[in-house]
Protein backbone atom coordinates (compact mmCIF):
# COMPACT_ATOMS: atom_id res chain seq x y z
CA UNK A 1 0.00 0.00 0.00
CA UNK A 2 1.51 3.61 -1.29
CA UNK A 3 0.64 6.22 1.49
CA UNK A 4 0.51 9.61 0.43
CA UNK A 5 1.52 12.61 2.87
CA UNK A 6 0.84 16.31 2.79
CA UNK A 7 2.83 18.36 5.47
CA UNK A 8 4.25 21.63 6.29
CA UNK A 9 6.75 22.91 8.45
CA UNK A 10 8.95 26.00 9.97
CA UNK A 11 12.40 25.09 8.57
CA UNK A 12 14.49 27.59 11.21
CA UNK A 13 15.89 24.37 12.57
CA UNK A 14 16.17 21.76 10.34
CA UNK A 15 19.61 21.61 7.92
CA UNK A 16 17.12 20.90 5.31
CA UNK A 17 14.30 17.97 4.26
CA UNK A 18 16.83 15.58 3.13
CA UNK A 19 18.76 13.00 5.73
CA UNK A 20 22.01 13.74 6.69
CA UNK A 21 24.88 11.81 9.04
CA UNK A 22 24.61 14.43 11.66
CA UNK A 23 21.75 17.29 12.12
CA UNK A 24 17.96 17.30 12.34
CA UNK A 25 16.21 17.20 8.97
CA UNK A 26 12.48 16.50 7.85
CA UNK A 27 13.66 13.00 6.50
CA UNK A 28 14.87 11.92 9.48
CA UNK A 29 11.75 12.74 11.94
CA UNK A 30 9.44 10.85 9.49
CA UNK A 31 11.73 8.09 9.11
CA UNK A 32 12.45 7.40 12.82
CA UNK A 33 8.56 7.61 13.60
CA UNK A 34 7.83 4.69 10.33
CA UNK A 35 10.80 2.53 12.09
CA UNK A 36 9.09 2.54 15.37
CA UNK A 37 6.05 2.21 13.70
CA UNK A 38 6.85 -0.85 11.24
CA UNK A 39 9.65 -2.14 13.53
CA UNK A 40 12.03 -1.76 9.79
CA UNK A 41 13.25 1.01 8.18
CA UNK A 42 10.97 2.85 5.38
CA UNK A 43 12.42 5.11 3.18
CA UNK A 44 10.01 8.47 2.22
CA UNK A 45 10.45 9.98 -1.32
CA UNK A 46 9.33 13.78 -1.43
CA UNK A 47 8.47 15.87 -3.82
CA UNK A 48 10.98 18.65 -3.20
CA UNK A 49 14.14 19.01 -1.18
CA UNK A 50 14.30 21.99 0.72
CA UNK A 51 17.32 23.31 2.02
CA UNK A 52 18.65 24.45 5.57
CA UNK A 53 16.41 27.05 6.93
CA UNK A 54 13.83 27.04 4.00
CA UNK A 55 10.37 26.49 5.16
CA UNK A 56 7.02 24.82 3.44
CA UNK A 57 4.00 25.28 3.37
CA UNK A 58 2.61 22.30 1.20
CA UNK A 59 5.18 19.70 1.20
CA UNK A 60 4.27 16.15 -0.53
CA UNK A 61 6.07 12.43 0.00
CA UNK A 62 4.74 8.86 0.05
CA UNK A 63 6.14 5.40 1.83
CA UNK A 64 5.09 2.16 1.07
CA UNK A 65 3.67 -0.23 4.05
CA UNK A 66 2.10 -3.89 4.58
CA UNK A 67 0.29 -2.21 7.29
CA UNK A 68 -3.23 -1.77 6.58
CA UNK A 69 -4.04 1.46 8.10
CA UNK A 70 -6.49 4.12 7.78
CA UNK A 71 -5.52 7.42 6.36
CA UNK A 72 -6.47 9.12 9.70
CA UNK A 73 -4.63 6.96 11.85
CA UNK A 74 -1.99 7.62 10.09
CA UNK A 75 -2.14 11.49 10.02
CA UNK A 76 -2.98 10.84 14.14
CA UNK A 77 0.04 8.60 14.62
CA UNK A 78 2.20 11.06 12.90
CA UNK A 79 1.40 14.22 14.74
CA UNK A 80 1.17 12.86 17.77
CA UNK A 81 5.07 12.12 17.51
CA UNK A 82 6.09 15.65 15.78
CA UNK A 83 7.10 18.23 17.36
CA UNK A 84 5.95 21.76 17.19
CA UNK A 85 7.09 22.77 13.51
CA UNK A 86 6.19 20.30 11.75
CA UNK A 87 2.70 19.54 11.08
CA UNK A 88 0.63 16.20 8.91
CA UNK A 89 -2.00 18.28 7.10
CA UNK A 90 -3.46 15.24 5.01
CA UNK A 91 -2.96 11.28 4.68
CA UNK A 92 -4.06 9.77 1.43
CA UNK A 93 -3.73 6.18 0.07
CA UNK A 94 -2.98 6.67 -3.37
CA UNK A 95 -2.47 3.96 -6.26
CA UNK A 96 0.94 1.98 -6.37
CA UNK A 97 2.04 3.26 -9.27
CA UNK A 98 2.01 6.96 -8.08
CA UNK A 99 5.23 8.54 -7.50
CA UNK A 100 5.66 12.28 -5.14
CA UNK A 101 8.57 13.10 -7.35
CA UNK A 102 7.84 12.34 -11.04
CA UNK A 103 4.44 12.71 -11.06
CA UNK A 104 4.69 16.26 -9.60
CA UNK A 105 4.56 18.63 -12.49
CA UNK A 106 5.12 21.87 -11.03
CA UNK A 107 5.77 23.82 -7.74
CA UNK A 108 5.20 27.18 -6.40
CA UNK A 109 7.72 28.98 -4.44
CA UNK A 110 7.34 32.58 -2.35
CA UNK A 111 10.03 34.68 -0.74
CA UNK A 112 9.40 36.75 1.94
CA UNK A 113 10.72 40.26 2.23
CA UNK A 114 10.16 42.90 5.11
CA UNK A 115 11.58 46.48 4.97
CA UNK A 116 12.53 48.61 7.97
CA UNK A 117 15.55 50.46 9.06
CA UNK A 118 16.18 48.02 12.10
CA UNK A 119 15.54 44.32 12.06
CA UNK A 120 12.62 42.89 13.76
CA UNK A 121 13.50 40.10 16.14
CA UNK A 122 9.88 38.62 15.91
CA UNK A 123 10.74 38.23 11.71
CA UNK A 124 14.06 36.54 12.19
CA UNK A 125 14.20 33.03 10.60
CA UNK A 126 10.75 33.76 8.66
CA UNK A 127 11.82 36.56 6.86
CA UNK A 128 14.50 38.34 5.09
CA UNK A 129 15.35 41.54 6.48
CA UNK A 130 16.35 45.04 3.97
CA UNK A 131 16.83 48.26 5.04
CA UNK A 132 16.99 49.59 1.30
CA UNK A 133 13.87 50.92 -0.34
CA UNK A 134 13.84 49.27 -3.55
CA UNK A 135 11.87 50.00 -7.06
CA UNK A 136 9.26 47.34 -6.79
CA UNK A 137 7.55 48.20 -10.24
CA UNK A 138 11.04 47.84 -11.85
CA UNK A 139 11.32 44.53 -10.21
CA UNK A 140 8.15 42.92 -11.34
CA UNK A 141 9.18 44.06 -15.04
CA UNK A 142 12.20 42.28 -14.65
CA UNK A 143 10.19 38.83 -13.13
CA UNK A 144 8.63 38.66 -16.13
CA UNK A 145 11.42 38.03 -18.48
CA UNK A 146 11.93 34.71 -16.43
CA UNK A 147 8.52 33.31 -17.20
CA UNK A 148 8.85 30.63 -19.91
CA UNK A 149 10.77 27.86 -21.03
CA UNK A 150 14.86 28.93 -20.30
CA UNK A 151 18.00 27.55 -19.34
CA UNK A 152 19.12 28.62 -16.18
CA UNK A 153 22.46 27.88 -15.22
CA UNK A 154 23.81 31.36 -14.87
CA UNK A 155 21.03 31.66 -12.33
CA UNK A 156 21.41 28.33 -10.52
CA UNK A 157 24.19 27.44 -7.77
CA UNK A 158 27.37 26.23 -9.76
CA UNK A 159 27.29 22.82 -7.25
CA UNK A 160 23.80 21.81 -9.25
CA UNK A 161 24.41 18.26 -10.78
CA UNK A 162 20.60 18.10 -12.97
CA UNK A 163 22.35 17.27 -16.71
CA UNK A 164 19.83 19.44 -17.94
CA UNK A 165 19.37 23.19 -16.45
CA UNK A 166 16.24 23.68 -19.09
CA UNK A 167 13.33 24.83 -16.79
CA UNK A 168 9.21 26.23 -17.82
CA UNK A 169 8.59 28.92 -14.86
CA UNK A 170 4.83 29.83 -15.10
CA UNK A 171 4.40 32.61 -13.14
CA UNK A 172 7.11 34.77 -11.58
CA UNK A 173 6.06 38.33 -9.92
CA UNK A 174 6.57 40.71 -7.21
CA UNK A 175 3.46 41.38 -4.58
CA UNK A 176 3.48 44.35 -2.31
CA UNK A 177 2.86 43.25 1.22
CA UNK A 178 2.51 45.77 4.26
CA UNK A 179 5.74 45.66 5.60
CA UNK A 180 7.78 44.65 2.23
CA UNK A 181 7.32 42.30 -0.95
CA UNK A 182 6.73 39.00 -1.58
CA UNK A 183 8.57 37.18 -4.74
CA UNK A 184 6.28 34.44 -5.85
CA UNK A 185 7.12 32.17 -8.67
CA UNK A 186 5.70 28.60 -10.35
CA UNK A 187 7.58 26.28 -12.53
CA UNK A 188 8.06 22.85 -14.05
CA UNK A 189 10.75 22.32 -11.68
CA UNK A 190 13.50 24.55 -9.68
CA UNK A 191 17.10 23.77 -9.86
CA UNK A 192 19.78 24.25 -6.48
CA UNK A 193 19.49 27.62 -5.08
CA UNK A 194 17.10 28.99 -8.49
CA UNK A 195 14.67 31.25 -6.55
CA UNK A 196 17.45 32.39 -4.05
CA UNK A 197 19.65 33.79 -6.98
CA UNK A 198 16.21 35.07 -8.94
CA UNK A 199 15.59 36.62 -5.87
CA UNK A 200 18.95 38.41 -5.22
CA UNK A 201 18.88 39.87 -9.07
CA UNK A 202 15.46 41.37 -9.02
CA UNK A 203 17.19 43.20 -5.66
CA UNK A 204 20.16 44.25 -7.48
CA UNK A 205 17.29 45.48 -10.10
CA UNK A 206 15.52 47.13 -7.28
CA UNK A 207 18.68 48.97 -5.77
CA UNK A 208 18.95 49.90 -9.63
CA UNK A 209 22.52 48.17 -9.97
CA UNK A 210 20.99 45.66 -12.46
CA UNK A 211 18.45 46.26 -15.00
CA UNK A 212 15.40 44.14 -16.46
CA UNK A 213 16.55 44.53 -20.10
CA UNK A 214 19.45 42.37 -19.37
CA UNK A 215 18.04 39.29 -18.06
CA UNK A 216 17.61 37.50 -22.03
CA UNK A 217 20.91 38.10 -22.53
CA UNK A 218 22.02 36.73 -18.69
CA UNK A 219 19.80 33.44 -19.72
CA UNK A 220 21.98 33.02 -22.82
CA UNK A 221 25.23 33.48 -21.61
CA UNK A 222 25.14 30.71 -18.84
CA UNK A 223 27.31 31.74 -16.96
CA UNK A 224 26.82 32.06 -13.13
CA UNK A 225 29.72 35.04 -12.24
CA UNK A 226 27.69 36.99 -13.98
CA UNK A 227 25.38 36.69 -11.40
CA UNK A 228 27.26 36.34 -8.00
CA UNK A 229 24.88 36.82 -5.59
CA UNK A 230 22.60 34.31 -3.34
CA UNK A 231 19.27 35.19 -1.12
CA UNK A 232 19.47 33.98 2.48
CA UNK A 233 17.31 30.64 2.84
CA UNK A 234 14.91 31.64 5.66
CA UNK A 235 12.73 34.24 3.45
CA UNK A 236 11.98 31.88 1.03
CA UNK A 237 8.83 29.29 1.54
CA UNK A 238 7.61 25.81 -0.85
CA UNK A 239 4.09 27.25 -1.08
CA UNK A 240 2.43 24.60 -3.19
CA UNK A 241 2.94 21.28 -5.20
CA UNK A 242 0.87 20.54 -8.05
CA UNK A 243 0.35 16.84 -7.99
CA UNK A 244 -2.25 17.06 -11.63
CA UNK A 245 -2.10 19.15 -14.58
CA UNK A 246 -5.82 20.72 -14.12
CA UNK A 247 -4.51 22.27 -10.62
CA UNK A 248 -1.43 23.58 -12.46
CA UNK A 249 -4.44 24.95 -15.71
CA UNK A 250 -6.68 26.30 -13.39
CA UNK A 251 -4.03 28.79 -12.14
CA UNK A 252 -1.67 28.97 -14.90
CA UNK A 253 -2.22 28.64 -18.98
CA UNK A 254 0.00 25.55 -19.52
Amino acid sequence: MRVLVNISYQGSQFLGFQIQQNGRTVQQLFEKILKRIHKRHVRIHPTSRTDRGVHALEQYFHFDTELNIPAQQWKYAMNRALPGDVYVKDVTIVDEHFHCRYDCVGKSYRYKVYQSETKDPFQSGLKTHLPEQLDLEKMNRAAQFFIGTHDFTGFCSQKTETESRVRTLYGSKIIKTADGFDYVVTGSGFLYNMVRVLVAFLIEVGKGKREPEEIPKLLEAKDRKQIPFTAPPEGLYLERIYLTLDELIATYEV
